[in-house]
Parts: structure tokens; sequence; C-alpha cells
């Protein structure tokens, strides 16, 4: 890792050349939201001046009343309210990895999402507290032609709560089933008439029903400077650190006895996996006298993830459990990861006239250099061979015994650097007919020092992200859309000849329709998509061991969105999406050597997906209440690539949740998730590696508002 010398001067370079983050999303809900925008001057990056209405592609939004009405209090459980997203691999249970419309990207890392259009993804942050989260914006579609680099399904970025100049705040604590506990806090106010601050932060343990004993750390101050009417600064740091067992979760085969969701198949005797993280965010907005608006924007981040774990065995040769159904094989591993993250971008916005035309312009430009420092280590019994070493009962597990010291594996230093400039232009026609027109010019390289081998190897790439859409307001609440875009994400890594992997490359069509009724009580959108993506990692035919990019994958189908306020007191949010995810082309699998026909279907992808969420406020015995009911249903699911048989079964999960103020400042809270207890399994990467859903469990809390 660079020493801080090194990483000041970085950080002045990247500020001096115009700078960051490689996506960005934007909400698609009540006006009121947008309305807060203006208040605390703070516009979102990548964003320009164009109402939501009017861009071609869809868009939802998890605000933060939404959220806090369903007690929700980690971002994995805030993206189930998208029926849109689905879960992945957690690696362990201990980081937030999700798909948008079908494609998830890498399986073994984070998934990529943003905090204030700055990248909070790479990197190794565990799992996301949303107490410093405003709101959830779910950006859909292709978004390359603006923030870089990413998957055809879509871009998350979570907007933190902002510093506010009068005072206010609250401090919550609850518990509830395993033992669980929680603190969470925030604070506002203004220092002077130019300068605010907030904090905000959470402290959460419990046993876990898993017996993983997780704890996690977050604090999140900020301040807020208005250095003259037309110019803002604004800092936010970060600071979370997270511990937990690591849990590949159960097994589940055919003829092997059942085991209970709370059996823990680990080794205690690890100890805790240990994740830190801490973040920066330096944002200057200047509103220029033509009322264009000036943006800059720098982000470091360093995060760091040290573990050991006792993984279940997925080779068939090395396996005890095929062998007598009770005795299971187990790897040792040991990880050792560390990453930084600097990012900086440079944007102007606004808009002007060309005769009848009126243009709503975004031009900027940004970069990141991310290191990772990667170590991970493994230890596995032989081939063919019957040692139940560091192997465990099913029926009767013991956590003692013989710990191999793991060897070398993969040990790499991992340097990327990315540069890239983006200009978008939507063009008013008429009040009725726009169009959109983008374009990104990318530039990528990355080195990689590999340590085992004692190899260096080096490659880089360009890409042009092409852009266009066209809206039709047919009237004041209903627009009709379509567009079309396309994307990039590098492949790492070389083939068999030295030679760098082409960048998996993406097409995307979509149209819509959309609705804003007039008083604003109904919001809406039904979006048809389809998304292509070439250059997918698989196995080389002709080299065995190396890989090579000819894998296709294919994702298609419908979504809907809708808010509305029934009556003045209840409230309704439905979303439902159809995907239809699978290969284009006959593949091997870069794990297992597998081979994979033409029309699998993806991994823990489901055909169909629903949310709905229902909230009512209400008076109980003269004072203010509040009772909500969310309900998600989620389609069966392929639970490996391996055995394509392998399926997880369909799910529905009821969930409730109320509050009650008997003061002016008290909140009574209580909610109950799964509240029929069913059995289900979240996600899966093969069947001797699939997490069981947590089972029925409560929790109880008091809030004071001041």
């Amino acid at each position: 890792m660079p020493s801080n010398r090194a990483l000041l001067i970085r950080c002045l370079t990247v500020a001096t050349t115009p700078l960051l983050a490689p996506t960005a999303a934007a909400a698609d809900t009540a006006p009121e939201v947008m309305e807060e925008v203006v208040v605390v001057s703070q516009r979102q990056p990548y964003r320009g001046d164009v109402p939501l209405q009017s861009l071609p592609q869809s868009t939802q939004l998890l605000s933060e009343e939404l959220l806090d009405q369903h007690q929700i209090t980690n971002l994995q459980s805030a993206l189930d309210l998208s029926a849109s997203i689905a879960r992945q691999n957690d690696l362990g249970g201990i980081q937030d990895t999700f798909a948008i419309r079908g494609f998830a990207g890498d399986e073994t890392m984070p998934s990529g999402y943003l905090v204030n259009g700055f990248s909070a993804g790479r990197g190794y942050s565990g799992r996301r507290d949303i107490s410093n989260i405003e709101r959830i914006e779910i950006m859909k579609g292709p978004g390359s032609a603006l923030y870089g680099r990413g998957e055809p399904g879509g871009t998350i970025n979570l907007v933190t709560k902002k510093p506010q100049f009068e005072s206010a705040g609250y401090i919550q604590t609850s518990l509830g089933s395993f033992d669980s506990h929680r603190v969470e806090g925030d604070y506002t106010d203004a220092l002077s008439d130019n300068i605010a601050f907030r904090i905000n932060g959470a402290y959460e343990h419990a046993d876990g029903y898993r017996n993983t004993d997780p704890r996690k750390y977050a604090l999140s101050p900020s301040v807020l400077v208005n250095l003259s009417d037309a110019t803002s600064l604004g800092y936010e740091l970060e600071a979370t650190k997270q511990q937990a067992l690591f849990d590949r979760g159960i097994v589940v085969v055919d003829g092997v006895p059942d085991v209970p969701v709370t059996r823990y198949l680990g080794d205690p005797e690890n100890g805790a996996s240990e994740i830190e993280a801490l973040g920066h965010q330096l944002v200057m907005q200047h509103t220029l006298n033509s009322g264009w608006q000036l943006s800059a924007g720098l982000g470091y981040r360093d995060s760091s993830q040290a573990s050991f774990s006792a993984d279940a065995e997925l080779s068939d040769g090395r396996q005890l459990l095929y062998t007598d159904g009770t005795t299971l094989s187990r790897q040792r591993r040991s990880r050792d990861y560390a990453a930084e993250d600097l990012s900086g971008r440079f944007e102007l916005s606004g808009t002007f006239n060309t005769g009848p035309l009126t243009h709503h312009l975004l031009v900027g430009a940004d970069a990141y250099e991310f290191e990772l420092d990667f170590n991970l280590g493994r230890w596995r019994v032989d081939w063919g061979g019957g040692d139940d070493t560091y192997a465990i009962n099913l029926l009767n597990p013991v956590y003692d015994g013989v710990r191999p010291t793991p060897v070398p594996q993969i040990n790499q230093l991992q340097i990327q650097r990315s540069r890239g400039v983006y200009l978008q232009d939507q063009i008013d026609f008429s009040e009725q007919w726009k169009i959109l027109l983008g374009m990104r010019l990318d530039d990528f390289d990355q080195s990689i020092d590999d340590r085992v081998n004692r190899l260096r190897s080096s490659m880089s790439q360009t890409a042009n992200s092409p852009r266009a859409g066209l809206v039709y307001e047919a009237t004041a609440e209903w627009s009709l859309y379509a567009s079309y875009a396309e994307g990039f994400r590098p492949n790492t890594g070389s083939d068999f000849y030295g030679v760098a992997f082409e960048p998996e490359e993406s097409k995307s069509y979509e149209t819509g329709v959309k609705l804003v009724t007039d008083d604003g009580r109904t919001t809406g959108t039904l979006a048809l998509f389809r998304a292509e993506k070439s250059n997918v990692l698989t196995v080389d035919p002709t080299n065995p061991g190396f890989s090579t990019a000819l894998g296709q994958a294919e994702s298609a189908g419908v979504e809907l969105d809708l808010a509305t306020k029934i009556t003045d007191d209840i409230n309704a949010v439905f979303s439902y999406a159809f995907v239809d995810a699978k290969t284009s082309n006959d593949t091997v699998n870069i794990d297992w050597g597998v081979e994979i026909p033409a029309g699998s279907r993806l991994l823990n992808i489901p055909e169909h997906t629903a949310s709905l969420s229902i909230s009512r406020d209400l008076e109980l015995q003269g004072a203010p209440a509040s009772a909500a009911m969310g309900v998600r249903y989620v389609d069966e699911r392929v639970g490996e690539t391996v055995d394509p048989d392998y399926v997880l079964p369909a799910y529905t999960l009821v969930n409730l949740s109320a509050t009650y103020s008997p003061t002016g400042g008290i909140t009574l809270m209580a909610d109950i998730d799964n509240l029929f207890d069913e059995r289900y399994y979240a996600n899966s990467y093969h069947k001797l590696w699939t997490m069981p859903g947590a089972p029925r469990t409560y929790n109880m809390g008091i809030r004071y508002s001041f």
C-alpha cells in the first residue's frame, strides 16, 4: 500500500485532472422528494437538470419513510423491496451481493453500488448499514454511457442524509430474537449561519439465527459549508467495522439427512471475520450566474477483510458426504484482503436554446485508481482418499480437532486505473417530444503482480458507450419512452497466450410507460427490456486450465413499479418483475469445467418476483400510530451451475411492523419478519453452499426524537 505522502500526491493529481466514480442512479417517485434535493442545494452527479418524467428509462426510489415503515436497517433487506433485484452468493454472509434484471457481474466479489455517486462496492466494506441513508435510487438498465463500466441490468445509488441548518435528531434502541440488540442515533444542527453538521451511526450485536455472532459498528459524521449563496462545500466520513463467523450455510442434497437452518457447519474456533472500512467524500457545487451548475468531487475508501473459514469441499472426489451420507469434508481457507479506492469527478450541467430547441446538457470527466492486495490461502484433502481431517458430522457436529494450515493459493497485487469523459444532451423538440443522445469514452488499464507464480501481467482497454432515447409526453400525467444503449465491463486477467481478455460488452433495449398523476398521489412505470452480453469468461476449449472470453448471456422481461396514496392515511407500494435470464451459447463454467448449454438459466435468478408494501397511519387512544405489512414472493431459482437440476424452491414472506407515539418525543416500535416461519433459501452457490433464510424473528424498540 502507498504511503500517506504518496496518497496525498495522488489525490492532488486526480483532483486537478477532472475526476470520479463509474456509476450513479436517480430516483423515480413522488415530487416532494425532488423538492428536498432543491432545499439542500445538492444535485446528484450524473444527473443533470432533466426531470425524471422526461428520462427514457425506468427508475425506482426506496425512500427513508418506506424503510422506516418496515424498520429495515441493512441494504440487502432494503433491496428486497424491489422486484428487479435478486440476492446472490454473499461470500459467507459478509457482503452485499445482488443482480439487477438478471445480471450480477463477478459472483465472487461484492456488487457495485454508489454512495452519492462515488463507488462503494469496490473493495471489502461488508454488509451496508443504512442508518445514514436518506433514499436508495435504483436506475434500471445500462448506465455505462454516463457512469462508466458496469452491468447492463442497472445501477444503485445511495443518497446519504445531509447536514441541515435546523436542530433535529433522535436516538433509539431495540432488542429482539436471537439476543439481538441495536442502538442507532442521528443529530444535525447549525454551527453558524453558513456551517451545518450531522452525525449518525449505529451499533448492532446478536447471536444470530446461525450462531455466527454478528457485530456491526457504523459512524458517519458530515459537515456542509455554504461558502456563498452560489457555492457549497460538503465533507462526509464513513467508518465501519464488522465481525462475524464466516458461514457458507447448510448442505441440501437428496438422500442426505435434513439439518435445521440454525445448524452452523463452519468452525467457531477460527474466530470472526474482521472487516473494516473508512471512506471520505469531498464535494463542491457552484451555481454560475447563467444558472448552470459546476460540481467537483473527490472520494477515497480504504477497506480490509481478514478471516479463516471452514468451507464444505465442493469436489466430488474429495467429499466424504457422498460416501457415508453424514461426514462433511471441509476446506480451510485464509483471507487477507486490503483495498484502496481513490476517485474523482468534474461535471458541468445546464440548459440552453438553439432556435426552437431546448438542450439539457451534461458534460463531465472522471477517474479512479483502485488497488487490491489479495491473499487467499487454502488447505484441502487429497483427491479420492478417505481422509476425514477437518471434517464434521452433520448430525452431531463437534467443533474441535486438528486445524490444518492453509498454503498460498492466490497472492496478488492488482492495480486498476480508469479515466473517462462523458457527454449527454436531452433535447426538447416540443413540450411533448424529447430525444436523448449520449456518449462516454473510457480508457482502462490494469497490472497484476502474481507473487505465487512470480509473474507480472498488464493490459489496457478503451471503450465507447453510446446511448439514445426518445420520450413522448402524451399528457401531463402519461409519457412513453424507448431507449437503446451499449455498455462494457473490463475482464481482468489474460488468456493462454498472455493476451488481455476483451471486455464484456452489452447491448440493451427498453421501452415503457410512465405515470405521475397531477396531485402526485400515484407514480408508476411499466417497462419491457432486453439486454445481451458477450465476452463472458468461460473455459478455453483448446487450452485446459485457461479461460477465454467466448461466453454470451441475455436477459429479457417486464417490470411494473407502482406507488400510490390510496387515501390520506393509506399508502401502497407494489413492484413486480418477470426476468428470463439465460446463456446465449454453449459454454464451459470456468470454476468446474462443466458444459453449460445455450438457454441455461443464470444462477440465483427467479423468473417471477413481486413485492407489496401497505402502510396506514392511524390513532390509538388519541395518539399517532402506524401499521405496515410487507409481502415478498420469490420464484424458484437455479442453485448451482454444476447441477442445473438443483433448484431453490419458491417462497413467500410476510412481515409486519407497527409504531405508537404516546407522547410527542417518544415512539414505540415493533416488527415481525417471516410471520409464518417459512423455511426458505436466500441464495446458493452450490448445493453444499446454500444459505437458508432467517426463521420468524421479532424486534421491539423505542425512539426518542428531539
